[in-house]
């Protein structure tokens, strides 16, 4: 078995174990069995790998995704977690989106100017900036996902 092979089946078990085998095979609909050949090492099971609707019940239940980092990690990918729920629906759409984004600028701004004061930035008020850099970057995305479902 390669490389890439073995590290995706040891992420694979990582994350069947996370949840648990019983709640596993109730979440995916698949037996013990099949989960195991999943992982398994064996060269009879060398090509068999999880569903990827599988992989994203089990990601969901077990609150961390261990095989979307596997792969995200063999590509050189770097993830980030957002605890908001992203998939969830924001009823306000755009008009929300452009006040919570003027709203996030500001607060950026007030950071930015908060740190330049003295005329360095120091690694906690550049935690700082990058914090409300990413919450703005999300408001972005949330405000592009809603003009494509006008759009649609």
């Amino acid at each position: 078995m390669d490389t890439i092979s073995s590290y995706l089946k040891k992420h694979t078990e990582a994350l069947v174990k996370s949840v648990g085998i019983e709640q596993a095979c109730q979440l995916t609909g698949k037996s013990k069995a099949t989960l195991g050949r999943y992982y398994s090492d064996h060269p009879e099971h060398a090509d068999r790998f999880m569903p990827v609707d599988a992989v994203a019940r089990l990601e969901e239940a077990s609150g961390y995704p261990h095989l979307t980092s596997a792969l995200a990690e063999l590509k050189g990918v770097t993830l980030s977690i957002d605890e908001r729920r992203p998939n969830q629906s924001n009823s306000g759409g755009v008009n929300s989106d452009v006040i919570a984004l003027s709203q996030r600028f500001a607060m950026l701004m007030a950071e930015y100017q908060q740190s330049i004061e003295d005329g360095v930035i120091t690694v906690n008020e550049a935690k700082r900036l990058l914090k409300e850099t990413v919450a703005l970057q999300q408001v972005l995305l949330d405000m592009k996902l809603h003009l494509e479902e006008e759009t649609t």
